[in-house]
């Protein structure tokens, strides 16, 4: 049972206990290494080393031959208990000892239960013993678990087993379930089947207490070592006034390096009442001393601006560096988008360079507002400058006098405005008593702002009404559209059968390709002919400007490409002047006009295409 026990600490075993004769020397002392028992009568490495358990064990010696010597610090074999393992199935074997032996339970049956676990448990129970079971006995089969303090048999076939260490009690549960038979004997009161469970112990539960007292007094201290090393050094004491020290003081406040820690004196002092009619003048020597130091940190505060302004005209410079480049990259990627690149590049190379620029776009407009904002900065720094002077430098060229004066009208100047301010409220109190409540400026703006509200609401209103009407026409000429496409698409069925037919004929009858294309362009004509006819019923007259437009720049396109050209090479020329306009938008205008266009179909099966053709010339002279 040791081995199983073995994650939650060493052992001690007594070689002394054990005696058993082997047949098979070999499987008894594999069975034996497996459980971390020494065999009986063999020469063997004990489970951990003799410093642990033994006392004068030779740890130079071997085990028999084929068993290799178990190393005391591989995880399990220490005195720092690893979590036993879960999943590993944990088998029993018989545990024989000198007065008595232990047979394991059925490993099917499924394991004793045990209740919670106190805290700070060393105490097990331990029942179903024999009846002639002697303290002696259980002694000799528990303190393999480890060093027992107490043991308080019952007459009742139980007892209370007190162990030195919280981890021993989980080697003794672990005897649980086995049978107990004293020596050979088969009688009812030699044996019994052992119950071990957690004993609650008022004197367990006292040490666990006063453990985890003095736990939290270390956490204590070392939190409040913490906080002490943490926390900020406590600032220097303040001396006594005395002359002595009052003249050290005055040369401390004329060095530069030392005038902060003087000047934490001197207030000191004098908050303290150390001024008096004796050492007045001495107090005034060192305030003056430190009026003097008013022109240096003035000084030095012009030359931290100084630095400023040289820093930001630095970050002005690179900015517009950077506005630079960003403005010859989207140079180039407008570059890139015109029609004599542009239609070179792939679709997606398409998209990729649009999101390109339109994130450059984003950027330099941003890096631009920035720029813009730092000159609207200098402007308003330099009209500043023009309307007054700086105070900075009125007070680097006068003086402390000076300096002084100017602070007091600028404290007189306050006090008059908070009068004035006063005043008007006063003013505004006695309109609202007598009830003389005229419009204000506010009020008037806020009608025109009505007024102005109103028309936008009513102009807004008016485009809604023309969208409307735009939508409805577009709604009409979609369902005309819908009609044309039903009759055009049952036209194109009677044609493919008509030209299969034809062609069958002109296989039969042994004709040529040529006839072939005769027959298909007779048949593209009476369809052409039938749409014109049904166009000039249902074709209105030019709707806007834009139209008209569009038919010339579409005439002019044709007319240079006698041979016709097909809907999306049209549409691909259009798009370049006008992005928002379609196909299908194209096509529709082609439709309604058949005088000026015709639509064509040339070649034959796969190679079957539809071109629109300019034929306003020809229209005009069947009018």
């Amino acid at each position: 049972f040791l081995a199983a026990a073995d994650g939650l600490g060493s052992i001690a075993i007594d070689t002394t206990q054990l005696n058993m004769s082997v047949t098979d020397p070999t499987a008894w002392a594999t069975a034996m290494n497996n459980l971390g028992m020494v065999p009986v009568g063999l020469a063997g490495q004990q489970l951990v080393t003799d410093s642990i358990c033994v006392p004068g064990f030779d740890p130079s010696l071997s085990m028999m031959t084929g068993i290799t010597p178990i190393n005391p610090m591989i995880p399990g074999m220490g005195l720092v208990p690893p979590p036993p393992p879960t999943d590993v199935p944990v088998v029993k074997e018989i545990i024989h000892c000198k007065s008595c032996t232990l047979f394991p339970p059925n490993p099917n049956l499924p394991p004793p239960s045990t209740r919670e676990r106190p805290p700070g448990c060393k105490t097990v129970f331990v029942g179903g013993l024999p009846e002639n079971a002697t303290e002696e006995i259980i002694q000799e089969v528990f303190e393999q678990c480890g060093d027992i303090t107490a043991i308080r048999k019952s007459k009742k076939n139980f007892c209370h087993i007190r162990f030195a260490e919280e981890f021993m009690v989980d080697k003794a549960i672990y005897l649980s379930g086995y049978r107990m038979r004293l020596g050979s004997s088969t009688d009812k009161k030699d044996s019994g089947r052992l119950h071990v469970d957690f004993a609650q112990a008022r004197d367990d539960f006292y040490e666990w207490e006063c453990k985890q007292r003095m736990l939290a007094r270390e956490e204590r201290h070392r939190r409040k070592m913490e906080e002490d090393r943490l926390r900020p050094p406590s600032p220097p004491a303040i001396m006594h006034y005395s002359e002595h020290e009052a003249a050290l003081l005055a040369e401390k406040l004329k060095d530069d390096s030392k005038f902060s820690e003087a000047i934490t004196v001197l207030l000191t002092w004098i908050e303290r009442g150390e001024v008096n009619r004796r050492s007045a003048n001495q107090f005034y020597s060192m305030v003056q001393s430190a009026n003097s130091h008013v022109r240096r940190l003035m000084n030095e505060k012009a030359a931290h601006e100084q630095e400023m302004e040289q820093a930001k005209e630095t970050f002005k410079n690179a900015l517009t560096g950077i506005l630079t480049q960003f403005e010859q990259i989207v140079a180039v990627f407008n570059a890139s988008t015109r029609q004599k690149a542009w239609d070179h590049f792939s679709k997606a190379q398409r998209k990729n360079i649009d999101i390109w620029r339109k994130h450059s776009e984003e950027l330099r407009n941003a890096h631009s507002e920035q720029l813009m904002g730092i000159r609207r900065e200098e402007e308003m720094e330099m009209s500043d400058d023009d309307s007054g002077d700086n105070p900075s430098k009125k007070l680097r060229v006068d003086d402390s006098a000076l300096a002084a004066q100017a602070y007091a009208l600028k404290e007189e100047n306050d006090s008059l405005r908070w009068q004035l301010d006063a005043y008007r409220n006063e003013v505004e109190l006695l309109k609202q008593e007598k009830g003389q409540l005229f419009r204000t400026e506010e009020s008037l703006t806020k009608d025109q702002q009505l007024q102005f509200l109103q028309q936008t609401m009513q102009g807004m209103q008016q485009q809604l009404l023309s969208i409307q009407e735009e939508l409805n026409n577009k709604k009409s000429e979609l369902e005309q559209a819908k009609e044309e496409q039903t009759h055009t698409q049952a036209m194109l069925k009677v044609l493919q059968e008509q030209l299969k037919s034809a062609k069958e004929l002109a296989e039969i009858n042994g004709h040529d390709e040529s006839q072939a294309n005769e027959i298909n362009v007779l048949t593209v004509a009476l369809v052409n002919q039938d749409r014109e006819k049904n166009s000039e019923k249902r074709s209105p007259g030019l709707k806007s400007e834009k139209e008209a437009l569009l038919i010339g720049i579409i005439s002019t396109f044709l007319h240079v490409h006698p041979f016709g050209a097909n809907i999306e090479y049209l549409w691909s020329y259009m798009q370049q002047l006008d992005s928002r306009i379609s196909a299908n938008e194209i096509e529709m205008l082609l439709m309604r006009l058949p005088r000026m266009f015709k639509q064509e179909f040339t070649g034959v099966g796969a190679t079957l295409e539809k071109r629109w053709k300019f034929c306003a010339f020809e229209g005009i002279k069947t009018i």
